[in-house]
């Protein structure tokens, strides 16, 4: 299935390179391996010149208002996002520092560079930047929402009364299935290193400049795997209930997706597609749901893109 274009927009007007190493893919909104439309475009594009493709992540000391909870939980889906790459044929780098200083760094020898998507002031403030610096093309690539945000509204909206009838216009369009590029050439010839263990999280995290106060917790495991093994035990599960119980805490019926598609660990898409095709909940609890993960999460997504005062009182 082809990417939507809607979703693909060009940062900087810079012409496309006929040298370079490697396609690059500064992976900081969509960790995650697979169902990531910013890698599925890096792995295109690389087939395309015979390039192989190199993925990489900026990893900073005190990220504001993180802990080392949050931090471990990222790191586990990291560990998982390398070996899934490896597998693929995929380079992984991870290094410590400013994520879009890591990224220009890499882009030195790189013929384009793909990232995906953020919203927050910080986020489209570092991928300017990078535009900006960078050597060669920049692409963005949205996947971490399931209508690209211009897409669904043009204007900041007063509420999720004003976007739901837009988003039901088209979203039937992204809500379609994303399948795996197979890598043309392996990326055996990159040999750029870590300076992060991903096999020693313990050791990272101790290293980290960070709040050690709340620690991990056992109970969530980070990770594309973890998030899509709890999804379909909710949709086997305490779904069937969602519509009735959701406002009550005590009744189990949420589905703890939000930390995942926080640090971008599973596509709203894929959850979206989930819960459609469940075999339980019937469309009541449907409807229920996907209002929640659509309409009520992307309404957020709509403030803080079209109000420049959305982190001010």
């Amino acid at each position: 299935m082809s990417i939507q274009s809607a979703r693909i927009s060009v940062l900087n007007n810079v012409a496309p390179q006929l040298g370079g190493r490697y396609i690059l893919y500064w992976m900081q909104q969509s960790q995650r391996a697979q169902f990531n439309p910013a890698l599925e475009i890096a792995v295109e594009e690389a087939n395309t010149r015979g390039l192989p493709v190199l993925v990489c992540f900026g990893l900073m000391d005190g990220y504001p208002e993180a802990n080392e909870r949050h931090y471990a939980f990222m790191l586990e889906g990291l560990a998982e996002v390398e070996q899934d790459l490896r597998k693929q044929g995929i380079a992984f780098v991870i290094r410590r520092g400013p994520p879009d200083s890591v990224a220009l760094q890499l882009s030195s020898e790189a013929a384009l560079v793909v990232c995906d998507r953020g919203y927050l002031k910080p986020q489209k403030a570092r991928r300017i930047d990078l535009s900006r610096q960078a050597a060669c093309r920049v692409l963005q690539v949205e996947g971490d929402v399931v209508v690209p945000v211009e897409t669904a509204s043009s204007r900041h909206e007063v509420g999720a009364r004003t976007l739901r009838p837009k988003l039901y216009r088209v979203w039937d369009e992204y809500l379609v299935p994303l399948g795996a590029r197979a890598v043309r050439r392996i990326a055996a010839s990159v040999h750029v290193q870590s300076e992060v263990d991903l096999s020693d999280i313990r050791g990272v995290l101790h290293s980290l400049k960070i709040d050690h106060n709340v620690g991990p917790v056992h109970r969530f495991r980070g990770g594309t795997s973890p998030a899509r093994a709890r999804l379909k035990a909710y949709l086997d599960g305490p779904f069937a209930h969602y519509a009735k119980n959701r406002g009550v805490p005590e009744a189990g019926a949420a589905s703890h997706m939000s930390p995942y598609l926080h640090f971008g660990q599973i596509s709203p898409v894929e959850i979206a597609l989930a819960v459609r095709d469940a075999q339980v909940g019937g469309h009541e609890n449907k409807a229920a749901y996907l209002e929640e993960l659509i309409v009520r999460r992307e309404l957020a997504v709509n403030h803080v893109f079209y109000d420049e005062r959305y982190d001010t009182l």
